[in-house]
């Protein structure tokens, strides 16, 4: 699935969700397991916190062709360093 896709099926799934779903969630309002409920639940979140802005998934199958799973680490109400799955492009390979 493309890149704009898979966006357009995010932001159409976003508009028909709960509305603090579509504007995104701030992670520090959840527990680092609370967090990880959440994007279960709903298949990916949109993190709304300065430094990440981003989806986070709930696994791999929601990254398209030329994306795959990567780690990150965003605040929650008692981890400083949650670890989540979001999506980021692969490293190019130049032969």
């Amino acid at each position: 699935m493309s890149f704009m896709k898979r966006f357009a099926l995010m932001v159409s799934l976003a508009l028909f969700s709960p509305s603090a779903f579509a504007a995104g969630v701030d992670s520090r309002a959840y527990t680092c397991d609370g967090l990880h409920a959440l994007v279960v639940a709903n298949r990916f979140v949109f993190i709304n916190y300065p430094s990440f802005m981003d989806f986070v998934v709930a696994n791999g199958s929601y990254c398209s062709a030329g994306e795959m799973l990567g780690r990150r680490s965003v605040p929650t109400s008692d981890n400083a360093e949650c670890l989540v799955n979001y999506c980021r492009k692969r490293p190019s390979t130049i032969n």
